[in-house]
């Protein structure tokens, strides 16, 4: 039988306890990747996520850490270390809360609350992360990142400007670390509605789907496909890309 693409390959996906970091560690989880969930609060969640993938056949194993705190990060991977090795497919996936406001309303450290999520935590997990992958000649960093830098979308600028910086980081690092075997990608996914998403009323999420291509919202798995498909063998010469899952709603 032909081993899945992804067998012994140790994962990490930042903020997996629900939405779409936990389709995410459920795709490569599927893929035969020994799976990390990271969390920072829900605790519960990840490890039901967890529980469920390893009931499904899986390996997989809940971490709590706050990703934006560098000794969090450092014991955490010293964790994933001990039991499976260091970490060769890093998916930085974890947000906060997305404040929406005019720019009036706004004080710096909004914009610095989502620079610590989509900047600081990135760059805490590839430092510690980097020296194992440049040994082994193989790594896989994958950014979630959204279709609102291209959108632009109105009263979210800390948001925005924060996700485009993901994209900053996807290029830079690209060239920097390509000679070593590592791609770096990102993901902009359209408005996947998600648990967090429950009380948005159905008339704004069906003005949304009129506007897409291909006339529907996405579903967490249509990202957590594309993730496995990037960190996976078939993606070997793909670098530096952001690929947008929003059903053609970007071009």
């Amino acid at each position: 039988m032909k081993p899945n693409p992804l067998t012994s390959r140790v994962a990490l996906v930042t903020g997996a306890s629900r939405g779409l970091g936990r389709a995410i560690a459920e795709s490569l989880a599927r893929a035969g990747a020994k799976t990390v969930l990271n969390y920072a609060r829900s605790r519960e969640d990840a490890e039901a996520a967890a529980g469920a993938i390893r009931s499904s056949g899986g390996e997989a194993v809940a971490e709590q850490a706050d990703v934006c705190d560098a000794a969090a990060v450092r014991a955490m991977l010293d964790r994933i270390e001990s039991r499976w090795g260091p970490v060769e497919v890093l998916v930085n996936n974890a947000t906060g809360p997305q404040p929406m406001k005019p720019l009036e309303d706004y004080s710096w450290q909004d914009f610095q609350d989502q620079l610590d999520f989509f900047v600081k935590a990135p760059f805490l997990l590839m430092k510690e992360t980097l020296p194992a992958m440049k040994r082994a000649g193989w790594g896989r960093v994958i950014h979630i990142g959204s279709e609102v830098v291209d959108v632009g979308c109105a009263n979210y600028s800390a948001y925005v400007a924060a996700k485009a910086a993901m994209v900053g980081l996807t290029r830079s690092w690209a060239n920097e670390f390509g000679p070593s075997g590592i791609t770096v990608n990102l993901i902009a996914p359209g408005w996947i509605p998600v648990e967090r998403h429950a009380d948005v009323p159905a008339s704004e999420l069906s003005g949304y789907s009129a506007n897409v291509p291909l006339r529907r919202q996405g579903v967490p798995a249509d990202v957590a496909e594309a993730v496995r498909f990037l960190a996976g063998d078939g993606a070997n010469f793909i670098t530096g890309q952001c690929l947008s899952v929003n059903g053609g709603n970007t071009f």
